[in-house]
């Protein structure tokens, strides 16, 4: 761990091409918010706010914007691939902070995984019912695992063929919307209903933290600070773009499936999006288009999930190699040049999710898999992107230049405060997603403990901690820079 931060500190410079333009960004930008999370998610917040609940996917890409400045202002200080630990690391000089930060980011990983699992099983269901929705999720996870260990990870044109599939998707709904208010059929009235009991900004708060769940992704966008051209202008204004565009989408998306299903049948409804699709608003066989349209979320939720998986093997990878966990998680395979044992690890971990929420459902604790794991991710999310704001403030002043992007203060501070409320809401709303963000990182820290504890036996004689190992130079292919919760 001790070397964890200075490794951070001292990057290699001109070794990327600067190739990635602004308008390849806003694109790159897009489809990382443009995940599978609105497939999976948008029945429940529909149920937690009413007929109004677009606006929670307003409130929240809103937030997500504001804290896409803070990355934005540190990218153009520090252009480096290596994101919310290397911010953290700059402004507080705290190793056991940045170890934590990257545990979080691992944590959250791993229960986003565990949520667009079970939400592809419930698409998978309209496809073919017999299978239990457990075993889908498990076989579905240890396919992707097998996938990634092959080496098969995504290339840029596959990547970008499935984003356009994801939208594709999306499209569908809005073209749905459309046709459904060019008929005279829409019902705006609904658009402004708060069916839920309390307070109508409560409601929108509750929306807001389980909507938030689709706005992550763009923080991925730093990992290709080094790649970008003229990153202190092109950057910040891409991303802005970006969100505001898939703002835009998420909100006409909301909207048509607020005019076009009953709420009820909409927040009950496991593939809420496919709901729409059954309506038989559009020309074409309703059977047919059920089936496309399942097949569509299935790709999306694969892709997501892929990148998920891929990055979890990635970050237990190199923790190993800077001794920060045991160096097991650091072996590769010989002919497939992939982290087998942290691939394996990996899986385990998020099948063992799967397993837990379904035992906890079948004991009667009345847990719904994909909103509880979706919130253990808002968790640890919320609490990155509050110390990413908290690092720009504090870093003000430090390595600038006249190039240098300045966010708002005022707007920072409203992210900051906005992340803050959601942060603090969830836990109240849902104090036990805590035993589950604890057990997570208790997993990172006895890893580290055991590496503290047993890892001088596979380190050869005079090589100190977080020292390159001789005749360990072998590398592994680097995770692809898609968004892993989105």
């Amino acid at each position: 761990m001790s070397s964890t931060a200075p490794e951070l500190d001292h990057p290699d410079d001109g070794d990327l091409k600067r190739s990635i333009t602004g308008r390849l960004l806003f694109f790159y930008v897009l489809g990382d918010v443009l995940g599978s999370g609105v497939y999976v998610l948008i029945g429940l917040v529909a149920g937690a706010v009413g007929g109004a609940f677009w606006l929670a996917f307003a409130v929240g890409v809103s937030i997500a914007t504001i804290t896409g400045l803070a990355y934005a202002e540190l990218v153009t200080k520090y252009p480096q691939a290596a994101g919310a630990a290397l911010y953290v690391n700059k402004a507080f000089r705290n190793t056991f902070l940045t170890f934590l930060v990257t545990i979080c980011m691992l944590s959250a990983s791993f229960a986003a995984a565990g949520s667009l699992a079970t939400g592809f099983s419930s698409y998978f269901a309209e496809v073919w019912a017999l299978p239990p929705a457990l075993l889908v999720a498990i076989v579905f996870v240890l396919v992707l695992a097998v996938v990634n260990f092959i080496g098969i990870t995504e290339s840029v044109v596959i990547n970008m063929l499935m984003t356009f599939v994801e939208i594709a998707g999306l499209v569908i709904i809005m073209v749905i919307g459309a046709i459904h208010v060019g008929r005279g059929d829409a019902d705006f009235a609904v658009l402004a209903d708060f069916s839920t009991d309390g307070n109508p900004i409560f409601a929108i708060v509750a929306g807001v933290a389980l909507a938030f769940f689709a706005m992550t992704g763009f923080e991925n966008a730093a990992n290709v600070a080094e790649e970008t051209v003229n990153p202190a202008k092109t950057f910040p204004r891409a991303l802005v773009g970006g969100m505001a565009a898939a703002g835009v989408i998420y909100v006409i998306v909301a909207m048509t499936a607020a005019l076009t299903v009953p709420l009820d049948q909409l927040a009950e409804s496991p593939a809420a999006l496919l709901e729409v699709v059954k309506e038989g608003i559009l020309p074409l066989p309703v059977g047919f288009m059920t089936v496309l349209f399942a097949v569509i979320a299935m790709v999306a939720i694969t892709n997501t999930t892929l990148v998920a998986v891929v990055t979890e093997s990635r970050i237990l990878y190199g923790m190993a190699r800077e001794d920060v966990v045991p160096g097991v998680f650091a072996k590769i395979h010989r002919a497939r040049r992939s982290p087998w044992v942290s691939l394996i690890f990996a899986a385990a971990v998020v099948i063992g999710l799967l397993v837990i929420g379904k035992l906890l459902s079948q004991a009667g604790v009345g847990m719904d898999v994909v909103a509880r794991l979706a919130t253990v991710t808002v968790v640890f999310t919320l609490f990155i992107y509050g110390l990413v704001i908290v690092s720009a403030l504090k870093l003000r002043g430090s390595d600038e230049s006249p190039d240098t992007f300045r966010a708002s203060t005022v707007l920072l501070c409203v992210g900051l405060l906005g992340n803050a409320i959601l942060l603090v809401y969830v836990i109240v709303d849902d104090p036990t997603s805590l035993w589950w963000c604890a057990g997570l990182l208790g997993l990172g820290l006895a890893l580290y403990a055991a590496e503290r504890l047993f890892g001088h036996r596979d380190r050869p004689d005079g090589v100190e901690r977080g020292e390159p190992t001789p005749g360990s130079d072998d590398v592994v292919e680097d995770a692809p820079h898609r968004g892993e919760s989105s």
